[in-house]
């Protein structure tokens, strides 16, 4: 639980950690452009995926099976490069968290997070990356290395300036604007990062071995998260580092946000430089029929998926269905650290949640593998939502349990496992959509219409999130104590109610004004529209099936 009590289906992110905004969930590539007669690479392991297949040249038959081991170079750069994906993924949702440090408006928060929308939106140039390439060069490296030099010279310039960004000019708070473009471009680099890696796990590992690329990517980006999120946000912590890791205290913590970033930008451009110079790309591969025939054809392809009536509705249903748990996922973390509790503390929650968030979908699969995978959808959201409404009371209760600075054991274990029960809804919802995404996905142009639905599932928790971070301001009212006839409506009116002796003091915080909106509006959804959304699943497959003009 930090900046947002982390949902899984809202950006990029493979597995929720304690900041949200972060996941999505892992889109194949999409297929190649005419520029190169290369195969289609949809999915790993299915018929698309010829890509992985490699025979020598002249088509003789294929080469005897590669255990593992043989592979195990490949298996450990990918890891690699997966693990360097969730470096910049953690970092972002750790500034929220310093943001709210540093008394940053939730109007501040709200348009920081327009940081997380990279990896919600790249597909509107993944085909791009996946068609345009240097041919000597290699497909995937012409976009991965230049990409990843760019990102390790970004966070080294970056590491000059964000110190000086984080206090502000003057003393004023953060410069937001700053901060969130260069966010912005730091996570648009990686979402295309992201592209590259992708597509060139299909071609790295061999057919028997291209299973371990879904491992690599699950296993690297968490613990790139993790790296750049919990690691880094218990560094900084001047209390944590005094308190377990130092003999004497100190007024800062080990590591700075300049200093974190100087540290993995050296390691992006050496890796990167090695990457460049040593790993060749494999070139031994089947031609075959490209799914669409370059980048004008995939957009078009897009776009004639879209008009569908079914899809159509699924994607109007699925961009409102996540209203009534965007005050719950988006504020409840900040909330939390502004009553007081150490950001280091709740980015640790996220370390015993892990067995947990391994083994939910694991649990959660046996029920949506079936014909009807929407229905576990519908019977967790009300859970899920009137979690939202415990969330709020936690968050209310928060300030009447603190003592001397510090909270009781038994309030972290409630928090954990508030959290905990919050995962198992998350997911249930989180599995349900993906399960129902790939069902009715046209197996014809898997990759192409499995993104386009991710995409549209990520954006339906991306922006309820940015807008309940936005209103919690104009919905919290405050008071001038001490001064008649002064109000603290706006920021000016809190500098006169300062300048005049009094104080601001909130009568009604917009949080819980929010919360319950949002409950409103989420039973509503679930009560009108849930009927019709799980009667999406019960249209025949050709309502799903995309007729292309060839």
């Amino acid at each position: 639980m930090s900046p947002t009590v982390s949902h899984k289906d809202s950006s990029r992110q493979r597995r929720p950690g304690p900041v949200n905004h972060c996941l999505d969930v892992k889109s194949g590539p999409l297929p190649p452009g005419v520029w190169e007669e290369e195969p289609s690479a949809d999915g790993v392991g299915g018929e698309g995926d010829t890509e992985a297949l490699l025979r020598a040249a002249g088509g003789r038959a294929p080469r005897a099976p590669r255990g593992c081991r043989a592979e195990l170079g490949s298996i450990l750069l990918l890891l690699l490069l997966y693990v360097l994906q969730g470096i910049p993924l953690g970092l972002a949702g750790s500034v929220p968290l310093l943001l709210q440090s540093h008394n940053a408006s939730y109007t501040d928060q709200a348009f920081f997070s327009f940081v997380f929308w990279p990896f919600s939106l790249k597909l509107l140039w993944a085909p791009l990356v996946d068609a345009v390439y240097v041919r000597g060069f290699g497909r995937r490296k012409s976009w991965l290395v230049p990409t990843q030099y760019v990102l390790g010279l970004f966070m080294l310039y970056l590491s000059t300036q964000v110190e000086r960004l984080l206090a502000g000019a003057d003393g004023r708070g953060p410069d937001v604007r700053a901060l969130t473009l260069a966010f912005f471009l730091f996570e648009f680099l990686a979402a295309t990062q992201d592209i590259a890696v992708d597509g060139w796990a299909l071609t790295m590992l061999s057919r028997e071995n291209v299973g371990y690329a879904s491992t690599c990517n699950s296993v690297g980006q968490t613990a790139g998260y993790f790296l750049g999120n919990v690691l880094f946000l218990a560094l900084e912590s001047a209390d944590f580092c005094n308190k377990y890791l130092r003999a004497e205290p100190q007024p800062r913590g080990l590591v700075t946000l300049g200093d974190f970033l100087f540290f993995w930008g050296t390691v992006f451009l050496i890796t990167t430089t090695l990457v460049a110079l040593l790993k060749k790309e494999n070139t031994e591969v089947i031609p075959s029929k490209e799914e669409t025939k370059g980048i004008t054809d995939t957009y078009k392809l897009l776009f004639t998926i879209i008009k569908m009536p079914a899809v159509m509705t699924f994607c109007l249903m699925i961009l409102t269905a996540k209203i009534g748990f965007s005050a719950a996922d988006a504020v409840t973390g900040l909330k939390l650290v502004e009553e007081g509790v150490p950001k280091e503390h709740l980015a640790l929650l996220a370390v015993p949640m892990v067995p947990l968030q391994i083994i939910l979908p694991l649990i959660i699969s046996k029920y949506t593998a079936g014909p009807q995978p929407l229905n576990v959808f519908y019977k967790a959201m009300p859970y899920r939502l009137l979690l939202g409404l415990e969330y709020a009371l936690m968050v209310w209760w928060t300030p009447k349990v603190a003592h001397q600075g510090g909270f009781p054991i038994y309030y972290y274990i409630i928090v954990l496992l508030s959290y905990a029960l919050h995962q198992i809804t998350l997911y249930s919802m989180y599995v349900s959509i993906m399960a129902f995404n790939a069902k009715v996905s046209d197996p014809l142009i898997g990759g192409t219409y499995m993104t386009l639905l991710n995409t549209v599932s990520n954006l339906g928790g991306n922006w309820p999130s940015t807008v309940a971070l936005w209103l919690v301001d104009p919905l919290t009212v405050k008071e001038c104590s001490g001064v008649s006839d002064q109000n603290c409506w706006t920021p000016e009116a809190v500098e006169l109610c300062k300048n005049l002796g009094g104080s601001c003091v909130t009568t009604l915080d917009g949080y819980y004004v929010e919360s319950i909106i949002c409950v409103i509006i989420g039973f509503a959804w679930w009560f009108f529209f849930g009927p019709k959304f799980k009667n999406l699943q019960d249209e025949a497959p050709s309502s799903w099936k995309c007729r292309r003009s060839n």
